[in-house]
C-alpha cells in the first residue's frame, strides 16, 4: 500500500471542497489571503483522517467532506497565527501570510479560516442533526485547547521550570486535540455508537502526541538537507522540547541551549550529549508507545481498508523524517 497515494485520494476532494466552500470573493485580498496557505497544499493528514474515520465505520466520503474541509481550516488557521507570534516569515516554502499581506491582514485572514470552519462544519450531510451539533462542540473545544496550549507554549518560553507533565499537556493540547477531534468526528457524521467514536478520538489524542513530540527527534537527528532548516534549532532557541527536559532534569549541560546559534562541531557534540544521556531514546520510545497504544484503540471496528490506512498514518507519525 502507497500511504501517500491513498492520501492524496481523499485530499484531492478536499481541495475541490476548499474552492467550493472557500470562494474567493469580496473583499478579493481577505480572501486570497485566507485561500493562500490552504492552497498550499501541505499534508492533509487531518481532513484524510475524517474521511477515513468515516469510511472506517461504513459511511463514505460526501457524508464528512464538509467536515473535513473544516479541520484543515481550522488547522490553516493555526498555523497562520502561529507564524505572527513566532515571527516565522516562511511557510511551506513560501512567504508567510503576514509577510505578504502585514499583520492586521494576516490576522484577519486567519480569523476568516476559523469562522468559515464552523459555517462549513454546519452542511456535513448527517441525517440526525444533533450529530453536527456534537461536532461543532468538539471542533470548538478542541480550538480552544489550542489556544489554551499555545499559551502554554509562549508562557514556557519565560521558564525554566517546565515538567514532563506540563509539557504533554501543551503539545496535547496543541496539536493532539485537533487530531482527536477529526477521528471523532468522523465516526460520528459517519453514524459510529459512542463507544467507537470515544475510542477514535483516544486514538487521535495519542496519535497526535506522539507527531508532536517526534518532531523532538527529527530536529536532533535528520540531516539539514532533508529537515529544511538547521539541525538542533529547538536547542539553539532555548525551547523546552521533552529531550531538553529529559536531559536538563539529569544534570546534562547544553552549551547551545539557548544560544541562538552554534558550529557543527558544536551541535554534533550536543547530540551526542543527549545519546549519552539517553534522552534521544527516551522520547523515541514514548512516541512508540503512544502509537502503539493509538493503533490498538482502532480494534474497536471491523478489519478494512481505512482501518489498516489509520495505522498505516499512526506509523507515519514516527516514521517521517521531516
Amino acid at each position: 500500500m502507497d500511504l501517500i497515494e491513498e492520501i492524496k485520494k481523499r485530499s484531492s476532494h478536499v481541495d475541490k471542497g476548499i474552492e467550493e466552500y472557500l470562494p474567493i470573493d469580496k473583499p478579493y485580498e481577505l480572501y486570497k489571503a485566507a485561500r493562500y496557505l490552504p492552497d498550499a497544499g501541505g499534508k492533509r493528514l487531518r481532513p484524510a483522517t475524517v474521511i477515513l474515520a468515516a469510511e472506517a465505520v461504513g459511511s463514505d466520503l460526501e457524508t464528512v467532506l464538509p467536515a473535513a474541509v473544516a479541520v484543515e481550516l481550522v488547522h490553516n488557521f493555526t498555523l497562520v497565527h502561529d507564524d505572527i507570534m513566532d515571527r516565522d516569515d516562511i511557510r511551506r516554502g513560501m512567504p508567510a501570510v503576514h509577510v505578504k499581506w502585514g499583520e492586521a491582514g494576516a490576522i484577519l485572514a486567519g480569523d476568516t479560516l476559523y469562522s468559515k470552519a464552523f459555517e462549513i462544519l454546519t452542511h456535513a450531510p448527517a441525517e440526525a442533526p444533533e450529530r453536527n451539533l456534537k461536532c461543532i462542540d468538539i471542533l470548538s473545544k478542541a480550538c480552544r485547547d489550542i489556544c489554551e496550549g499555545q499559551w502554554m507554549d509562549v508562557e514556557f518560553e519565560n521558564r525554566d521550570d517546565v515538567t514532563k507533565e506540563e509539557y504533554l499537556e501543551m503539545i496535547e493540547k496543541k496539536t493532539g486535540v485537533l487530531y482527536a477531534a477529526s477521528m471523532q468526528i468522523g465516526a460520528i457524521l459517519g453514524g459510529a455508537p459512542e463507544e467507537v467514536s470515544d475510542a477514535f478520538y483516544e486514538c487521535g489524542r495519542l496519535i497526535g502526541i506522539a507527531f508532536q513530540i517526534y518532531d523532538d527527534v527529527i530536529d536532533m537527528t535528520t540531516p539539514e538537507e532533508v529537515l529544511g532548516k538547521v539541525r538542533g534549532s529547538d536547542l539553539m532557541e532555548g525551547k523546552k522540547t521533552l529531550i531538553a527536559i529529559h536531559a536538563l532534569n539529569k544534570g546534562v549541560e547544553l552549551k547551545i541551549f539557548g544560544k541562538g546559534e552554534a558550529t557543527t562541531e558544536e551541535i554534533n557534540e550536543a547530540v551526542h550529549q543527549l545519546e549519552e544521556a539517553g534522552s534521544i531514546d527516551y522520547v523515541r520510545d514514548l512516541a512508540l508507545d503512544y502509537i502503539a497504544r493509538g493503533k490498538e484503540l482502532l480494534n474497536v471496528v471491523e478489519d478494512s481498508e481505512s482501518k489498516t490506512i489509520l495505522k498505516a498514518i499512526a506509523d507515519y507519525m514516527i516514521t517521517r523524517s521531516y
